[in-house]
């Protein structure tokens, strides 16, 4: 198992590393991208151009450039932002980031303990009206679209019954630190947390049932009956642990691209200006250095909780660790 980890986090390192160099030369040396004629603005002269090129090093050999852009993005934290030269991106990011963990933390709890909940309940009761109920309603969840179903949260909890007892304790759109007040914490994110996880509860829940009903033919879990343990223990200890492993694969996948930056649409919808939101302004000002270090974050987790579940992946299912 240590030599299986070992070979993942090295491969995870490597895997960084193509990442960061594939991103740089996408952002700033694909055909018609020129980032010094998004610094200088409009109808630029061909001296502006080249003084800027000159001041941000954009006229150097190309693995100068990467290694001046990885320097300042990992090592002395300075770069700066292009729009707002005033502002350094990596301290940004970092202050941003509370917000989405926030956000996406409390989203995973839900959609993780509910959908384990519908999934074991919808197999529990197969064959009778309970079944096909939670699988509507689940499919329902997934249908619906998560910006929208923000918009109609903030319509209700926001708007049209802000002043009843239903919901006149939901505070301001917006996102208030943890250490600062951590009931205001909870309450401005109970909203955006039920919204975002609405989803991944139908997908997650229909995903478990139908491997749970494949893992209770296997000779493995026939034979834990025939040995006269109760169904509760065959459950909980043969049938849910190995259902579990498409599970965690995706949740693995889901959380870290959300972390990335996935979670863009609630966050703009709620005002929570966590990354993705950051991401956002960047792209509406063309801000080179911003989207580039928001994305190589994102890959960064990403790529992180990937191994994290190839791992967890491994100890739930021994036959993939390396003999």
């Amino acid at each position: 198992m240590l030599t299986f980890i070992v070979r993942r986090l090295l491969w995870t390192v490597l895997v960084m590393f193509v990442i960061t160099v594939v991103v740089f030369v996408i952002f700033f040396k694909t055909p018609g991208v020129d980032p010094a004629r998004a610094i200088a603005g409009r109808n630029p002269s061909a001296q502006v151009l080249q003084e800027i090129r000159a001041q941000f090093g954009l006229d150097r050999p190309l693995p100068i450039q990467y290694a001046d852009m990885m320097k300042s993005l990992f090592v002395t934290r300075d770069l700066v932002s292009y729009s707002n030269q005033g502002v350094k991106v990596v301290p940004e990011i970092v202050a941003a980031t509370p917000a989405t963990l926030s956000l996406v933390f409390g989203a995973a709890v839900i959609w993780v303990v509910m959908a384990i909940a519908v999934g074991v309940a919808a197999a529990l009761f197969r064959g009778t009206v309970f079944d096909p109920l939670l699988m509507v309603v689940a499919l329902i969840g997934i249908s619906a679209p998560v910006f929208w179903l923000g918009e109609v949260a903030n319509l209700i909890t926001q708007g049209t019954l802000h002043d009843t007892f239903l919901f006149s304790w939901v505070p301001p759109l917006g996102y208030n630190p943890f250490f600062q007040d951590p009931w205001l914490w909870f309450k401005g994110l109970i909203i955006p947390w039920i919204t975002l996880s609405v989803l991944y509860i139908g997908f997650y829940g229909r995903v478990l049932r139908a491997n749970i009903l494949e893992t209770q033919n296997e000779d493995f879990v026939r034979t834990a009956r025939a040995k006269g343990l109760s169904e509760r223990r065959v459950l909980l200890r043969h049938t849910l642990r190995t259902s579990m492993i498409t599970f965690v694969s995706l949740f693995g996948l889901d959380f870290g691209a959300l972390v990335a930056g996935g979670a863009l649409l609630i966050e703009v919808v709620f005002a929570i200006h966590g990354v993705g939101y950051l991401t956002w302004q960047a792209l509406a000002n063309l801000d080179l250095p911003t989207i580039m270090a928001t994305v190589v974050y994102g890959a960064f987790f990403i790529v992180l909780v990937n191994a994290i579940v190839d791992i967890a992946y491994a100890w739930l299912d021994p036959r993939i660790r390396p003999t």
